[in-house]
């Protein structure tokens, strides 16, 4: 691989990866607080598909990105009212909200752009970091979308948040004793519900990201699993965030891999490259990559 590639790969693999560090990140505060939130992988496509009708419509993917975040909201409210209110299995619930957001999205988008429409809609254009996007070799990594800068931004935020406040603490809590949280005087369903609206808006900006600055368009079940990665992700990082970046990034470089070495003159069958970063993922869910310890709590109603 020559240098040239080695950067290009790199390149592909952060903007790659930013889909799940978004969803992951939002995933990582709501486990962290208890709440495994598998409807992600439905509040990323619906994200995608509200952005790209909202940009279509307007004209303006700034707006696009705006009804992508709106749109996911009711999703994410009916999720902790299931779980938190109704104590619903987290589990069984995301997943039936998956499959309710894959069937409205497809019959939305038949309805509005056709079926198996192409149309390119406005975006967001990749935008060089001044200074560190005209250094030499590594000047590409720093050419991207402005949303690959704000969600490193938002981790830091969420970082901070979680390790240096007392909301960061009561959400640390609410995922290993939510019994004591409670008998502190501190509300374990206002906790839980912020937590999944949070991952609701996180996973809306994963999915607009893809219809809005990796594509410039929809297609049906355009996330084809990114949401059940950034699960794996959370789950691979150990829940800490430094590691579920790692994961993230380690999921972007396997889905890299699947246009990298074709370039390479490497070829091995399609289905092989398709498969690797689930391959990553089962190893993750599987404990193979180290001994995972989770929130007391998690998965837990209350």
């Amino acid at each position: 691989m020559t240098y040239e590639l080695f950067i290009v790969f790199l390149s592909s693999t952060l903007r790659l990866a930013i889909p799940l560090l978004f969803a992951a990140t939002g995933e990582l505060v709501s486990e962290r607080a208890g709440v495994v939130n598998m409807s992600v992988e439905g509040m990323m496509l619906t994200g995608a598909f509200a952005g790209s009708v909202g940009a279509a419509q307007t004209g303006s993917p700034m707006l696009g990105l705006l009804f992508a975040v709106i749109a996911v909201m009711p999703i994410a409210l009916l999720q902790a009212f299931l779980t938190n209110t109704l104590r619903a299995n987290q589990i069984v619930t995301g997943i039936g909200i998956n499959i309710l957001a894959l069937g409205i999205t497809t019959l939305g988008y038949r309805q509005i752009f056709g079926a198996r429409s192409r149309e390119m809609i406005p975006g967001f254009d990749a935008w060089s970091l001044p200074v560190l996007g005209q250094l030499p070799f590594v000047g590409p990594l720093f050419n991207q979308s402005w949303l690959v800068y704000l969600v490193f931004v938002l981790i830091a935020v969420v970082v901070w948040i979680m390790a240096r406040t007392g909301l960061g603490i009561a959400i640390r809590a609410t995922g290993d004793d939510p019994v004591a949280v409670a008998k502190s005087g501190t509300s374990v369903h206002k906790i839980r519900y912020a937590v999944i609206m949070f991952t609701g808006m996180m996973a809306a900006l994963g999915g607009a990201f893809l219809s809005l600055a990796e594509i410039h368009t929809f297609t049906e079940g355009m996330t084809k699993g990114a949401g059940y990665l950034a699960i794996v992700a959370v789950i691979f990082g150990n829940w800490q965030m430094s590691r579920t970046i790692i994961a993230c990034l380690l999921f972007g470089g396997a889905t890299a891999l699947q246009f990298q070495l074709p370039a390479m003159g490497i070829i091995l069958p399609n289905a092989l490259l398709i498969m690797m970063p689930y391959l990553l993922a089962l190893l993750a869910v599987a404990g193979l990559v180290g001994r995972q310890t989770a929130p007391r709590a998690l998965s837990q109603p209350y």
